[in-house]
């Protein structure tokens, strides 16, 4: 009774270590959710201070621009706003 169960314990941890690598998608070198830094000069300008710009991108989701902020447990993407709160999207065509 006590192999059957090491056994079941065994298995689960197999199938929980090979299901584990695909929890999350590699992204190719194209995406543009990727390309950090190519921020235009105008939303830089527009950005509030104590946001890290150089993080910065355009996600195509949403249209807006987040930046990483590194906290003390994680780092976690964040809308890049300006000095009044205001998040920094692009025009949407109509």
């Amino acid at each position: 009774m006590r192999v059957l169960m090491l056994k079941q314990k065994i298995i689960v941890a197999v199938a929980l270590s090979l299901t584990a690598g695909c929890a999350i998608q590699p992204t190719g070198p194209g995406d543009s959710a990727d390309r950090r830094g190519n921020v235009p000069e105008a939303v830089i300008a527009m950005a509030a201070p104590d946001q890290d710009v150089a993080t910065a991108r355009l996600v195509p989701e949403d249209g807006c621009y987040w930046y990483e902020h590194s906290g003390p447990v994680e780092t976690t993407l964040l809308p890049l706003r300006t000095a009044n709160g205001n998040p920094i999207c692009v025009a949407r065509e109509v």
